[in-house]
């Protein structure tokens, strides 16, 4: 014959610690409450003319963000005005989130919901102009026709500054609305008789432009000048021949003016993003260029709007903890919910810590409150020995003796159960002993 054996510990345990579980658990929702929410998976970012360097940087932003699991969507704009404009819109279906911006394009009614996330590198100024009309210094472009720009770009801006500062007016000057590979194509043709451009070197119309031997390019001779009406301007040197050794281009050194790029947020951006945003930055800007040292980009300074409280961190500190040894969405969960822990450690861990003793606290007391009427009736057998007596305290020893076989206790109390039994049996051997003798 097989005899079952009841067994419950996880039912003796639920009720020990199920209460703590579900106060521990209480706290828990009531501390996710306050866990922030979710970074948005997607973004929508100004990048400028689609032949520009803003496009292509934002190409390769868009990469890196995609192997985090956010996906980076591109808007072609005129150029850093109009994604100034598109930060500060109120229309959902306008507004983007971040944008590439030039420096000396910022301000606006807006610009208090706007943040910088640090400055990403030097981008020059070059006038380029046709060799039959030298152009020395800015007061040669008098009466000329000027490629500026097109609306809604920084380089327009800053044509316009540099020409106000010179007293070059409209007219009789010409000012031509066209920019890029447009201004470029116009300008070797013959159609215009210079051009203002802010691109980086990795454009291919400007390097087409310095081969280009009817085009020249103007130097900068009163670039610290330019630079202490201007404050965000900075003075570069294109080094001689360093675009081409054999051909000798350029044929000397020349002085340009250079504005920083900025990474420009609304300051609303969820903070996980900025750490992404300036992990992508650093990878495509950290190797430096023509005009910078290797990790001289992204800075916090030559900022057009104030730094961001997270880019702010991040420069000093670097990228969290987390998210150097976590993939994305990893790092910002388990950042979201931090908060978590004080539900853990102000109620879980004393729970932890406090609710075994209890544990053994109650099976223990299965056990011992029959110790209780054993040592009773073991003293009373001592002081009323009569037969009557001991009678009556055997039936009482049957009685409890019956109850005890009755006490369910896990394997781990069984010897202290058996104890008890053996004590019960020596209390009756005693007293039958007693009766014996008395006989």
């Amino acid at each position: 014959m097989t005899v079952k054996i009841p067994h419950r510990p996880f039912k003796e345990q639920f009720k020990t610690f199920g209460p703590a579980v579900l106060i521990a658990v209480l706290g828990f929702i009531a501390a996710y409450q306050y866990v922030g929410p979710a970074p948005p998976d997607t973004l929508l970012i100004g990048a400028g003319q689609p032949e520009g360097a803003y496009y292509q940087f934002a190409r390769r932003y868009r990469e890196i963000l995609a192997r985090e699991g956010v996906k980076l969507e591109l808007r072609a704009t005129a150029g850093s005005f109009e994604n100034i404009e598109l930060l500060e819109s109120d229309s959902d279906a306008e507004a983007v989130d971040v944008a590439l911006v030039q420096g000396g394009t910022g301000g606006g009614v807006g610009a208090q919901r706007l943040q910088s996330l640090g400055s990403l590198y030097l981008e020059p100024l070059w006038l380029f102009y046709r060799r039959d009309q030298p152009v020395k210094r800015l007061t040669d472009l008098h009466g000329r026709r000027i490629a500026v720009g097109k609306q809604g770009s920084g380089t327009r801006v800053l044509a316009q500054q540099l020409l106000a500062d010179n007293a070059i007016e409209h007219p009789p000057a010409s000012l031509l609305t066209v920019s890029g590979g447009e201004a470029a194509e116009a300008l070797m043709q013959g159609k215009i008789d210079a051009a203002f451009f802010v691109a980086s070197l990795g454009s291919g119309y400007i390097r087409d432009l310095l081969l280009r031997p009817e085009i020249g390019l103007m130097s900068f001779e009163r670039a610290q000048a330019y630079t202490r009406l201007h404050h965000f301007l900075s003075r570069v040197i294109l080094p001689e021949g360093i675009i081409n050794m054999h051909d000798n281009v350029p044929s000397g050194d020349k002085q340009l003016l250079a504005a920083t790029t900025n990474l420009v947020v609304r300051s609303d951006i969820h903070p996980a993003l900025v750490d992404l945003l300036l992990t992508a930055a650093s990878e495509v800007h950290g190797a430096g260029d023509w005009f910078a040292d290797n990790n001289e980009f992204p800075a916090p300074e030559h900022l057009v709007y104030p730094l961001n409280k997270e880019a702010q961190r991040f420069f000093k500190h670097g990228p969290s903890f987390l998210q150097r040894y976590l993939p994305f969405w990893a790092a910002n969960l388990i950042d979201r919910l931090k908060v978590m822990l004080v539900p853990l450690f102000a109620l879980l861990l004393p729970f932890i810590k406090f609710m075994p003793p209890v544990y053994r606290w109650r099976m223990r007391s299965r056990i011992y409150r029959w110790y209780r009427e054993l040592n009773t009736l073991d003293q009373k057998s001592y002081q009323e020995g009569s037969e009557r007596y001991i009678n009556a305290y055997l039936a009482e020893l049957d009685r409890i003796e019956h109850e005890a076989a009755k006490v369910s206790v896990p394997l781990s109390y069984a010897e202290e159960l058996y104890h008890l039994r053996v004590h019960i049996a020596l209390v009756k051997d005693n007293m039958r002993g007693m009766r014996t003798g008395g006989e």
